[in-house]
């Protein structure tokens, strides 16, 4: 007997694809855009502290590098993995306690070498 998997109902993605005939040119998830949208701000908050104006290239290089953060967020971001789940990871990651080394000094003195009289 063969049992069927269940991957083929995950491969539809939750995407919105518009009116009819009138989509748009790219594909992305639901999720997409809300991380792209706080990915956004947070840039533009960065900009503006660092003392960039508003102008037409900002703009432009902060949607670009919007575009890249968002990507590499989601790539890692699927049905099994959802977004939830990575950003309680990630936390988790850096939150998780480390072993406290202090650093050792070493006196190194080369050794003393005398003259022996005959």
């Amino acid at each position: 007997m063969r049992l069927s998997v269940d991957d083929e109902i995950y491969r539809v993605d939750a995407v919105w694809l518009g009116p009819p005939h009138r989509t748009l040119p790219f594909r992305a998830r639901y999720s997409a855009y809300g991380v792209g949208l706080v990915v956004f701000v947070l840039v533009q908050i960065i900009e503006r502290r660092v003392g960039l104006g508003l102008g037409f290239f900002t703009l432009a290089w902060s949607i670009f590098i919007t575009v890249l953060v968002t990507r590499q967020i989601l790539s890692v971001v699927d049905h099994d993995r959802p977004l939830v789940s990575v950003l309680a990871a990630f936390i988790h990651e850096v939150d998780a306690p480390r072993e406290h080394t202090k650093p050792t000094q070493h006196t190194f003195r080369p050794p003393i070498q005398t003259k022996e009289t005959r």
